[in-house]
């Protein structure tokens, strides 16, 4: 399965992309909003990709993980988890830090969205982000998401304090087809 707009191509996240996938899953500064990064092993790239491949072979994946391939090299990772009976789809995505503010991630959000709404009939989106990562929530609002809460109890895995979150949503108009 492969997604592609003008600059990019998303394809199944798996093994193939290990080094890459490490390369900024361990970076401190690429992952210091995120809860469940950085990793501090290798095998924790490798258990994270082997668990990712299983989800791919279903015929119904509970959720999707992709690549992003841009200027043919995987620069980061866009992901779909499906929550509330498969109604809803929460968003999620990371990038190499060298590919920052080139407008990749909310290419590849966009292109997963339109997936997400053609294939599994999603219409319901959420995401969620470290209050102080203004990155993560331009995208948010770029891909025309409202943001709808804000509230503490976030560990990121990078630090001791108990952070702040917001909660951004996305409703769109069901179409007949």
């Amino acid at each position: 399965m492969e997604l592609k707009s003008e600059r990019l191509l998303l394809r199944p996240l798996g093994m193939q992309y290990l080094e890459s996938v490490h390369e900024y899953a361990s970076d401190l500064e690429n992952t210091k909003y995120m809860v469940y990064l950085p990793n501090a092993a290798l095998e924790e790239t490798v258990d994270f990709l082997q668990n990712l491949e299983k989800e791919w072979k279903k015929e119904q994946p509970d959720f999707y993980e992709f690549a992003i391939i841009y200027e043919e090299q995987q620069v980061g990772a866009v992901s779909l988890y499906l929550e509330n009976n498969f109604n809803t789809g929460e968003l999620g995505w990371i990038l190499h830090k060298k590919y920052w503010n080139k407008g990749i991630i909310s290419e590849a959000a966009a292109l997963l969205i339109e997936f997400a709404k053609r294939e599994r009939k999603l219409f319901h989106f959420i995401a969620h982000c470290d209050t102080e990562n203004v990155g993560s929530y331009r995208v948010m609002e770029k891909l025309g998401m409202k943001r709808t809460a804000e509230y503490g109890g976030r560990k990121n895995k990078s630090s001791e304090e108990e952070r702040r979150e917001y909660r951004y949503e996305l409703f769109l108009k069901e179409t007949v087809e």
